[in-house]
């Protein structure tokens, strides 16, 4: 999970003259693919760095539904 995964992306677009034809060429880090297992692990692996973000975005989240109920209650009265 260390190797340098980072994408050569070129863009170049035909001479000036009016042929305006474009190319993108995108070369890999390296020729190794992963398989479905690696990825899958992978993709849980980052899924769990972000559980603190979307805990507090949640509680956060029903935090405000609630104070808008209470301040809704408060304005019917």
């Amino acid at each position: 999970m260390g190797e340098d995964n980072s994408l050569d992306v070129r863009q170049s677009v035909g001479d000036v003259g009016g042929d305006f034809t474009k190319s993108i060429t995108i070369e890999g880090g390296g020729d190794e693919r992963v398989g479905d297992v690696e990825a899958v692990i992978d993709l849980t692996y980052n899924i769990f760095q972000y559980i603190p973000e979307l805990i507090f975005v949640s509680i956060y989240g029903l935090a405000m539904y609630a104070g808008v109920l209470l301040i809704t209650r408060a304005i019917k009265r």
